[in-house]
């Protein structure tokens, strides 16, 4: 039996996103006790955590995020002008 260990993560639904792999086997029958963690403790993410976190959130919302980015895209070609030869 693997040593407790403390991970932290963060919820997406019914899904907990680890920082960093457990020390336990695949298929391995664990307890799982959870607690919201200090909002100062969220000040140690490092930019690239923050929009890996971010990115998670839009998972299930793909072809959502793709019209999003489409009209976007769409916007800013009208706001630019045409490049002279």
């Amino acid at each position: 039996m693997a040593k407790p260990t403390r991970v932290r993560g963060v919820i997406r639904g019914q899904t907990i996103m680890l920082e960093q792999p457990p020390n336990f086997s695949e298929g391995e029958m664990v307890e799982v006790m959870i607690s919201s963690a200090e909002a100062g403790d969220r000040a140690t993410l490092s930019a690239a955590d923050e929009l890996r976190e971010a990115a998670g959130s839009w998972a299930d919302e793909g072809e959502e995020l793709d019209a999003y980015l489409e009209w976007n895209r769409q916007q800013r070609k009208l706001s630019r002008p045409e490049i002279e030869p």
